[in-house]
């Protein structure tokens, strides 16, 4: 379990996105595209604590996504191409999706949702028109999305700024935890998350200003973090008295307030520039161009079409859901983390379909299905910067329900999501070993010289 803060706003925020789309579906007599409505508003997951400024890209660009692969999955079901054909094609869009994701930053559940929404249309697409319908209801849900995500910010423009200089403040308090107080421990911590954490948010404070103008309250936030760089400076030379007067804003500003008085009123704040910000598009062309986010994009492929192609050829009922949890494995940034993200994906996968099969054989009505969709999206979101097991446990029988609301289901489906996903978390650990970066060493044991600060080399075999 890792630790996480401000998460409960954010998770109910997605909630709220979905139940506001289902209620419409419902309402309207929709309920058939709810799914992909529902799609559509998980975009509302996406760019936590971030500015209105890079929510409104952000989102925008998460929701046409999600319209795009709902189209793409539409068509792929019209054009009733062989199956060896659909993985093949579905694993060239998870290496889209993966490199788009990742070239533009943005931060959620990642790119799976995309493929996921493609898949969803592949098995509910029989006419033009079900196309047509879908990729509206996905439309509309991402509207909802980017409501959700952007109305806190017009009440708090600078919560996400209030909570980046919280955070950098907590990083700089860390260098006095425990012993760090004593000389010895002072010269082998290293300062350097906490300088990066308070670079981090002085891009954060450079994104929420209007129009080149700044509010006071912004200006005391800049103030604070040039105090709190000080006193890092400070800490490092042996005095820590600085440091512990700074770190005392931090409760203050993790209060959902639109401003704090954080100094004297009548004090003349003299604050050093903020950095001028990337562009938004800049930063995604140059990463589509990134060996590093290609390379990793064309492992996601390549994994996802073996996992498919050997769910298909084992005879299993759906081969693109294997596919998907070797993306979804392959996610991690590390050959250490693609383990433990496989592993703990496939135990909670096991656990969830559990759920599904006891809530599906309940035979929910549609309202009672929406409370529960809605319920296990918000438990997700609670639990995924926490661990991914967990997530994993409230996901399957989320995405298992809404699959339901489109075609009738039974309990067995529980069954067949397990061992596709088992498949696929299987074949995406053997890719990513085949493929892993000679610079990747984080699943190798360290050496008890390298611990005693001798230069070593670690001789791969």
């Amino acid at each position: 379990m890792r630790p996480a803060d401000a998460t409960v706003a954010a998770s109910i925020r997605v909630g709220v996105a979905a139940a506001l789309v289902f209620v419409g579906c419902g309402l309207l007599d929709l309920q058939q595209y709810a799914g992909f409505a529902v799609l559509g508003a998980l975009a509302s997951a996406f760019a936590r604590h971030e500015p209105m400024v890079r929510v409104a890209a952000k989102v925008t660009l998460v929701g046409a996504l999600v319209v795009a692969f709902v189209a793409g999955g539409g068509l792929l079901a019209l054009a009733h191409l062989p199956i060896w054909a659909e993985v093949a094609l579905m694993s060239v869009g998870a290496a889209v999706a993966a490199a788009t994701v990742s070239a533009f930053r943005i931060t959620g559940p990642g790119p799976v949702i995309l493929v996921f929404a493609a898949t969803a249309a592949v098995g509910y697409v029989t006419a033009p028109g079900d196309l047509v319908r879908a990729c509206l209801a996905a439309a509309a849900g991402a509207g909802v999305a980017l409501l959700a995500q952007a109305a806190p910010l017009l009440v708090l423009p600078l919560g996400p700024a209030r909570l980046a200089v919280a955070r950098a403040l907590s990083a700089v308090a860390a260098l006095e935890d425990g012993d760090a107080a004593s000389s010895s421990a002072r010269v082998a911590a290293d300062p350097g998350p906490a300088r990066a954490a308070i670079a981090h948010a002085r891009e954060k404070l450079a994104l929420s200003g209007v129009r080149g103008t700044v509010s006071r309250h912004h200006r005391d936030l800049v103030a604070l973090l040039d105090e709190a760089e000080a006193a890092v400076d400070d800490w490092q030379a042996g005095d820590p008295d600085r440091l512990l007067d700074v770190v005392r804003h931090e409760a203050e500003l993790r209060k959902v307030k639109r401003r704090s008085a954080l100094f004297d009123g009548d004090a003349a704040l003299e604050v050093s520039a903020l950095p001028r910000p990337e562009g938004f598009v800049e930063v995604g062309l140059s990463g589509l161009r990134s060996r590093v986010v290609l390379g990793n994009a064309a492992r996601i492929a390549l994994a996802s079409a073996v996992a498919g192609w050997f769910a298909a050829a084992v005879g299993l009922d759906h081969p693109l859901w294997a596919s998907m949890g070797a993306m979804a494995a392959m996610q991690g940034v590390s050959y250490a983390m693609t383990v433990q993200r496989a592993i703990q994906r496939l135990l909670g996968n096991v656990g969830g379909a559990l759920v599904a099969a006891l809530l599906i054989a309940a035979g929910l009505g549609y309202w009672q299905t929406v409370v529960a969709i809605v319920v296990l999206q918000v438990t997700a979101e609670l639990s995924a910067a926490r661990n991914y097991a967990l997530t994993s446990l409230s996901v399957t029988p989320m995405a298992l329900l809404m699959v339901g609301l489109g075609t009738n289901i039974s309990p067995e489906i529980g069954v067949s999501r397990v061992v596709d996903t088992l498949i696929g978390v299987a074949l995406g650990v053997i890719v990513a070993a085949v493929t892993i970066s000679r610079s990747d060493r984080q699943h190798l044991p360290a050496s008890p010289a390298a611990h005693a600060g001798e230069d070593v080399k670690i001789v791969r075999t």
